[in-house]
């Protein structure tokens, strides 16, 4: 596995920094790369690509040389789960200093524009955890099949109803972390690695008191390149998340929702 690109963070740096998951991802990882260069605001970018046969990691190092200091990369040696790639992630962002961590899918299915939104949540609404919600003010779904639109909201229902967490998008993939919720997480003891990864992150932020806050987002299929969700993933989101909830009724969580 090679290191992380090295390129100096002085000067100009935002203080936010975009994770985005890479695999087979030659379509789109210059446009998704250039979407969130271009907006108002600065953010910065760390991919994480799990050894794409395709060419992505080289394309994504044209991106490094256009934009120093702005785009980096980690390489990994194959497919080892979208979970333990964000914890790559999160602790490499937390270790460069960023005050805040975002992170999205690379298909634009989530709009970098909306990066603005979760931002401004976090940073104006005083959100710990600012969550780009399809289900929040009804079903924004686009371009997906009825059969796979009613199994990822009835996923997210029963996981709210197991739960009690109050987020309708429990398992949606566009977020924006405060570093101080990462920190309090014992990164290391996630135990989910699919999918069900983005439940356990929400569910172990509420139950620590943090400020989850859902920001109404319009999700859109993919138009270039291969969807890496199947119905294993739901699988695990759906039967994990009792064993979740059950390890939770024997745990104390800390409470960070007095402290700012």
């Amino acid at each position: 596995m090679s290191a992380p690109n090295s390129a100096s963070l002085s000067g100009k740096r935002a203080d936010t920094c975009v994770i985005i998951p890479m695999y087979n991802e030659r379509e789109n990882a210059a446009a998704i790369i250039d979407a969130v260069m271009a907006l108002p605001v600065a953010f910065d970018v760390l991919v994480i690509d799990d050894g794409s046969p395709d060419g992505t990691a080289a394309i994504v190092h044209e991106k490094i040389a256009e934009y120093p200091g702005r785009v980096r990369i980690i390489e990994r040696a194959g497919k080892l789960g979208l979970g333990t790639a964000y914890i790559e992630g999160f602790k490499n962002c937390l270790r460069e200093g960023y005050e805040m961590i975002c992170e999205m899918d690379a298909d634009f299915s989530h709009n970098p524009q909306d990066l603005l939104k979760l931002r401004d949540a976090c940073i104006k609404d005083g959100a710990d955890v600012a969550v780009g919600s399809r289900y929040v003010s009804g079903v924004n779904v686009v371009n997906w099949p009825m059969g796979r639109v009613l199994m990822s909201y009835y996923a997210s229902k029963y996981v709210r109803l197991i739960t009690r967490m109050p987020v309708h998008d429990t398992t949606a993939g566009f977020v924006c972390y405060r570093r101080r919720v990462l920190e309090a997480m014992e990164l290391d003891k996630v135990k989910f690695k699919g999918y069900a990864f983005q439940i356990e992150m929400k569910f172990t932020a509420y139950k620590y008191g943090f400020k989850v806050v859902e920001v109404p987002i319009i999700f859109i299929n993919r138009v270039l390149g291969t969807s890496k969700m199947n119905s294993g993933i739901f699988g695990e989101a759906v039967f994990g998340v009792i064993r979740l909830k059950w390890n939770s009724l024997f745990k104390k969580f800390p409470d960070y929702s007095k402290q700012k």
